[in-house]
């Protein structure tokens, strides 16, 4: 009987054996073998991410030609209304420039855009992160911002040779100062505990008593700028709630974040050209 019960826990024996090594191996050690099988893993994920990529030209070969045609119309439209606002912003950037010339304001951090192909999502309990498909051969610093077509995405935290890992603003570990659109008084912003298969959503604290919102009157929380990491003005989420804290105080609220986060394909990564700033110095 004694040796069937030892059987039976020594699954659990050899777990707690190993978990009680891992504890004891130092810390350089475990980060180089983190290191070592995130690089190893890299080619696997670049691989995977460039057969879907073939995968979804494929498919689009099977739409008939009235369908191609439909669709390069509404492209040709878009692209359109894309170069009016191009030029659009060029006016605006060089009246920018002006007025700081004219009052003697700095400038904001200029940033050079990349442009990545996201390679894996991970999503749960304890990860919110996206892979994209650059790292160190395109000089992305850790640290930087990432933004997309709805605002802010999240920051680099982990830069590999050919990859890099992105985590979102959906996770609790992102904690940033943000503005409600048209007020310049900053408040907390913290992502949220946000399940595999749910919407993705983030909190906000500190926040002023005379700001209200409501699902039925949400307001836009955007980047404050402060910190230097994030420019200011882009779109973190919209408050859909905003309660009473316990102190009295101040507010706490809830953020709806774009459900595009759990599917982009695409990304752009801010990489500071200034090579004293906080993104170029965490590297």
């Amino acid at each position: 009987m004694s040796f069937k019960r030892f059987d039976q826990a020594s699954p659990f024996v050899t777990l707690g054996l190993v978990v009680v090594a891992w504890v004891l191996v130092p810390t350089a050690v475990k980060s180089l073998a983190r290191a070592s099988f995130f690089e190893l893993t890299a080619p696997v994920t670049l691989v995977a991410s460039k057969v879907r990529d073939l995968q979804e030209f494929w498919s689009l070969r099977l739409h008939s030609k009235t369908e191609l045609i439909e669709a390069g119309r509404d492209l040709a439209r878009i692209n359109a209304s894309y170069e009016i606002g191009v030029q659009q912003n060029t006016e605006l950037q060089s009246e920018i420039s002006r007025l700081e010339s004219l009052l003697r304001l700095p400038s904001f951090s200029e940033y050079r855009y990349e442009h990545a192909r996201v390679a894996r999502r991970d999503f749960s309990g304890w990860w919110q992160r996206i892979v994209i498909r650059k790292g160190r051969n395109f000089d992305i610093p850790v640290g930087a911002p990432v933004v997309f077509t709805g605002g802010v995405v999240g920051r680099v935290t982990e830069v590999g040779a050919i990859t890099a890992v992105v985590e979102l603003i959906s996770s609790a570990n992102v904690r940033l100062a943000g503005v409600v659109e048209g007020d310049s008084r900053p408040i907390s912003f913290q992502g949220g505990v946000n399940p595999t298969f749910a919407p993705p959503t983030g909190v906000v604290e500190l926040m002023p008593l005379d700001i209200i919102a409501t699902p039925n009157f949400p307001k836009r929380l955007v980047t404050s700028g402060f910190g230097g990491v994030f420019p200011p003005g882009l779109t973190l989420g919209t408050i859909i709630r905003a309660d009473l804290g316990s102190d009295g105080l101040f507010k706490s609220g809830e953020v709806r974040l774009d459900e595009r986060l759990g599917s982009l394909t695409e990304v752009t990564v801010l990489i500071p050209l200034s090579t004293d700033s906080p993104g170029r110095s965490s590297r």
